[in-house]
């Protein structure tokens, strides 16, 4: 058997912290190895412990998730942490910079649990977690505050069929539903996001919603 998936939770309400900790303690392929109520202690405690996934609310004390992430997950970090933003969307107004300070995700807290489940684990397998529907609704509501990049949509260096695909992902689709629109199979679909990430150097879907938007490619 491989060893379960080790989980750091932090947020600063320990009714829910205590809440997602027994919740992913239940399961026998995750562990919380560590729970903490700031940014701050979330940081030291991941670089402490180096864990698999990192669970990180927003709006903390000390550190607020925000910063947190980008300390564990942000450009030039030697040892990048997968974390995984569980926030509530009607309070939060920093999960798009939270993306792009390299969250591997996010999910909203009224989520069931079995979605925050297939979150941690998507997150630790390296796959980014983009709910489809919170994305139109999330990425689409900050779309203006994003910096346009330089250059026009003939710059990118993907095929017709490629911008297709990116597009469909910045709209929040899954393969699966990617799949169904192209009328392609779900394991091409995968084969066309392999080859977008690894042309646009991108590590996952959310850096491509990211360029999506900052390209232009989606409004």
């Amino acid at each position: 058997m491989s060893a379960p998936v080790r989980v750091v939770i932090c947020d600063d309400q320990a009714l829910i912290r205590t809440g997602l900790t027994t919740i992913v303690d239940a399961q026998p392929d995750l562990e919380v190895v560590g729970e903490c109520g700031d940014g701050q202690a979330g940081v030291d405690l991941a670089r402490e412990l180096h864990p698999d996934v990192v669970v990180m609310d927003i709006r903390m004390p000390v550190l607020d998730g925000l910063e947190a992430t980008r300390l564990l997950a942000g450009a030039g970090v030697e040892h990048p942490v997968k974390v995984l933003v569980v926030t509530t969307f009607n309070l939060d107004e920093y999960v798009y910079e939270a993306l792009r300070a390299g969250a591997s995700g996010f999910l909203l807290k009224d989520a069931p649990p079995d979605r925050l489940l297939h979150g941690i684990r998507t997150v630790a397998m390296g796959a980014a977690l983009l709910d489809p529907d919170v994305t139109r609704r999330l990425v689409g509501r900050y779309a203006a505050r994003i910096r346009p990049a330089e250059g026009t949509a003939q710059d990118i260096p993907l095929t017709p069929r490629e911008m297709e695909v990116l597009r469909l992902i910045a709209d929040g689709l899954s393969n699966s539903e990617i799949a169904a629109a192209l009328v392609i199979s779900p394991e091409t679909v995968k084969t066309f996001v392999s080859r977008i990430l690894t042309k646009l150097d991108l590590r996952d879907r959310v850096q491509a919603v990211v360029f999506a938007y900052r390209h232009g490619l989606v409004t």
